[in-house]
């Protein structure tokens, strides 16, 4: 008979055998692999459904930022508690990012655009698992831009200049053109920002001229509907993607990882740039969607970045998607 009477100690020296073992004889993983190197993982995509509407959530890897100085407005030690309370690492986040290719009536929208080539080591994955997909960027119709950051905004334009998708049409938050391109506010920007204002420039001043702005609370593709949700930055805007009665929050950066910014959306990331105003903007939104049981995606939570709301406390929780193979 089994003995089923098991000690602590002897599941972990169990564990350790089983790893040792699966070190060695794996098919497929030598010694590299042993000693930690990156090993590559299955195309970063992901499709659900809204209605008649197809998201497919694509993949851009993640970049590490330390926690020291990330929360602006908490103590490092509770932060840490945060993302002990998380099992998480307690000296450094893995920041993910997350982009939707959107399909409807045989028109592909895209909803902001990735690192591009200038991103951290473990981004720029976004190109490939948009091809693993199965999508072509000459086939998209339009990008809708959320804000200007630049990992929301630099695979629209690579380093050389290349632009990525030729035959669309480029939607923009209009406050956040209007900040970003504003000479006078360049102008009077702290040195560390001049660089940000440079950017938005280099990606978009080519086109500038073709480019479509849009007010909050207008319907910019069919099934598409841009909600202002200023703070992050001065024009950052989120989208409600709805169908067949069916509704979903692109939350956009309204928070950052949701282990932080979910469960206490009082704190400001640092890349906030109203700190303030995007702690109201963050409460508001995820107590509506909460109230409304409407599913959500974020740019930054564990991927494929999508689930739903639940109240906590003085918080919220994230409740993720089951992962199904049909949609």
């Amino acid at each position: 008979m089994t003995d089923l009477n098991l000690s602590r100690r002897g599941v972990i020296a169990g564990a350790g055998a089983l790893a040792a073992a699966a070190t060695f004889d794996l098919p497929g993983l030598g010694p590299a692999h042993a000693q930690g190197a990156p090993v590559n993982q299955a195309p970063g995509f992901y499709r659900y459904k809204i209605g008649d509407i197809t998201l497919t959530a694509i993949n851009d890897g993640f970049a590490r930022r330390p926690l020291e100085g990330f929360v602006r407005n908490a103590e490092l030690a509770d932060v840490k508690k945060a993302m002990e309370q998380a099992f998480l690492p307690a000296d450094a986040l893995n920041i993910s990012f997350t982009t939707l290719a959107i399909q409807q009536g045989g028109k592909l929208t895209l909803i902001d655009t990735g690192n591009g080539d200038s991103g951290a080591p473990t981004s720029g994955a976004w190109a490939a698992n948009f091809k693993a997909a199965g999508f072509d960027p000459k086939d998209v119709s339009a990008v809708v831009f959320s804000h200007f950051h630049g990992d929301h905004i630099n695979g629209f334009r690579l380093k050389d200049g290349t632009a990525m998708f030729p035959n669309a049409e480029v939607m923009v938050p209009a406050a956040e053109w209007a900040f970003w391109m504003d000479d006078a506010k360049m102008g009077a920007a702290p040195e560390a920002m001049k660089g940000a204002f440079g950017n938005v420039r280099r990606v978009f001043a080519p086109i500038a001229k073709d480019v479509k702005q849009f007010e909050a609370g207008k319907e910019i593709v069919p099934g598409i509907t841009s909600v202002a949700a200023y703070g992050h930055t001065p024009g950052h805007t989120t989208f409600t993607v709805a169908s067949g009665g069916k509704s979903l929050m692109v939350m956009s950066d309204t928070t950052n990882h949701p282990a932080l910014f979910v469960r206490n959306p009082d704190w400001s990331a640092v890349f906030d740039m109203d700190g303030p105003q995007a702690a109201a903007t963050r409460r508001k939104l995820l107590d509506m969607v909460a109230a409304d049981k409407m599913q959500v995606a974020f740019y930054h939570a564990p991927f494929p970045a999508t689930g739903h709301i639940a109240k906590s406390g003085n918080g919220f929780e994230m409740v993720p998607v089951q992962w199904s193979t049909a949609i």
